[in-house]
């Protein structure tokens, strides 16, 4: 046992995963408390399980592999009981011959390798993954109804959509839920088809390894599930895929546009369940919570959400929706699209050929005796004035607009010709967002701050600052981040911000008072969440572009 801690503790030395003084600690450590020295590694946060299982991977001469990027053949994983699968955390991949071949994430368990032949009746080999990994893919295979797109063979305008295709597109498509991507892009380049998963909002290619040559069948397959004009290459198309991934519904947004190189396909994934929404979740302090919910109590009057697209300003809308809704209240929307389902509320989607914009759409709402009303976003002059004279008649009106900053919002409405003393009069808030993407929990270490990031939150040079980071792990795609939380500025127009809307000051200005009433910027709000070590203060840069 000393020996095999020696070779293991050797590897991570040798890897710069720990110290000479991290492996002592961790040797009295799993002595003490009966642990293997992986076991106390990761109790200790040293390293993590994907650090260990790489280093036994090493030290055993098998394969490590991430089995989230697999496609699994329910032949196959059926050679084992589920409850055993799930229990054991173990998943076979595949037959060849009279060798299956599972992924473990206990390879030094002998008895379960002994008890997996002897369930299969097969020869075993095996290959390390983590028992994160096996988990949520065991969880999405096992999940009802794991896609529900056509897997059949087609055939349309003369071109064969085979079963490899069809499998290969639900694959993508399954990764793409099983990752919470955002956005699917389907890029053919000169020799290659490029595709990459827009996650926590950063776009990153993935590794499907697929053939140059079924390009034109994957972009088709496509086509053919979004109901689009497969022998229409020339010219850009949108079409919809409605389906279910795993537990999710989904709607899928299908855009081509014709390159050089063939037609790039964008499918924006909108997970149709509204579960996910609600005011405590979007990342707000105590302080910004209740403010929010003191306007939502008003009975009339704007409030408006600003950012830049994928800021996550219609989630903090429907977030709001959520918190009004009830039996009470006549609540209509009209957006482009309609993301979330409700009941009780009724939603409008924007459908501009059947002559249904946002202005005349909000001036059909008004006619139906609304309480409340939400407008997806304000992007003219003629939905500016009508979302303002709604909210001067005694409604409440909750909508987006795409500007830098909460200031420049009063701007951006001015411009529009909206008067002054309109603004002043309508508009209760404006909330301005960014999303920043949180430190994985799994690969989370601390970390001493540097001067220069210790000068930019405005701490003492001279004093120890621990902040935290993420190493990187198959959990967060090696990126060091999982998931994404919001960093925000409300600015509340009360007597004295009105009075200055009316005087035409600037928004610099008008930050300048607000401030001294309490106001806290998006980048405030950012280095407290850094300080929290909820994220990273690179990450809150990154979106708040600092001297902007």
């Amino acid at each position: 046992m000393a020996t095999e801690r020696k070779r293991i503790g050797q590897i991570l030395l040798e890897n710069g995963l720990i110290t000479e003084e991290q492996l002592e600690e961790a040797l009295s450590y799993a002595k003490k408390h009966n642990l293997r020295l992986g076991e106390a590694l990761i109790q200790l946060n040293y390293i993590t399980e994907d650090d260990l299982l790489k280093a036994i991977s090493k030290q055993l001469n098998i394969p490590y592999l991430e089995v989230g990027n697999m496609l699994f053949d329910p032949e196959v994983v059926g050679l084992l009981p589920e409850n055993f699968c799930k229990r054991n955390k173990v998943i076979p991949l595949f037959l060849v011959d009279d060798t299956l071949t599972v992924a473990v994430s206990d390879p030094l368990n002998i008895y379960l390798i002994d008890d997996i032949a002897s369930i299969a009746g097969k020869k075993i080999n095996v290959v390390v993954s983590s028992g994160k990994e096996i988990e949520r893919a065991l969880e999405h295979f096992y999940a009802k109804g794991d896609i529900n797109v056509l897997n059949l063979e087609e055939e349309s305008e003369g071109e064969l959509v085979d079963k490899p295709v069809i499998k290969l597109v639900n694959n993508i498509l399954l990764q793409a839920s099983q990752r919470d991507a955002s956005d699917i892009h389907i890029e053919p380049g000169k020799s290659r088809i490029r595709i990459r998963f827009r996650i926590d909002g950063i776009l990153k290619e993935q590794d499907f390894n697929i053939p140059f040559s079924m390009t034109s069948a994957i972009i088709s397959r496509v086509k053919i599930l979004a109901n689009m004009d497969i022998a229409e290459k020339r010219s850009p198309q949108d079409g919809r895929i409605q389906l279910k991934l795993g537990v999710k519904d989904y709607d899928i947004r299908v855009s081509t546009l014709p390159t050089i190189y063939g037609e790039k396909i964008v499918m924006r994934l909108l997970d149709k369940s509204s579960s996910s929404v609600g005011l405590e979740s979007l990342g707000l302090n105590k302080r910004e919570l209740k403010i929010i919910k003191t306007l939502l109590k008003q009975p009339n009057g704007i409030i408006l959400v600003t950012g830049p697209t994928g800021s996550g300003k219609t989630t903090t809308l429907y977030s709001c929706l959520k918190e009004l809704n009830s039996e009470e209240k006549n609540i209509i929307t009209i957006e482009d699209p309609v993301e979330y389902q409700f009941d009780n509320i009724n939603q409008v989607q924007v459908n501009p050929q059947a002559g249904v914009t946002f202005a005349n759409g909000l001036r059909a709402i008004l006619r139906q005796d609304p309480d409340i009303i939400m407008v997806g976003e304000i992007r003219d002059k003629e939905t500016a004035e009508i979302a303002v004279q709604a909210a001067l008649t005694g409604h409440l009106v909750l909508s987006t607009i795409h500007t830098n900053d909460a200031s420049s919002t009063i701007s951006r409405l001015i411009e529009m010709d909206i008067e002054p003393f309109l603004i002043a009069s309508s508009i209760r808030a404006i909330i301005g967002q960014r999303l920043v993407r949180k430190v994985c929990p799994n690969c989370r270490v601390d970390y001493l701050a540097r001067d220069d990031e210790k000068m930019v939150l405005g701490y003492p040079l001279n004093e120890n600052l621990k902040l935290k980071k993420g190493r990187g792990c198959s959990m967060c795609s090696e990126t060091g981040y999982k998931g994404r939380t919001g960093i925000y500025e409300i600015l509340t127009v009360n007597s004295e911000i009105r009075k200055m809307i009316v005087e035409k000051k600037t928004p610099d200005e008008i930050i300048e008072k607000a401030k001294r009433m309490g106001y806290i910027t998006m980048q405030q709000d950012g280095f407290k969440k850094v300080l929290k070590g909820i994220t990273t203060l690179e990450e809150v840069l990154r979106v708040t572009r600092i001297g902007e």
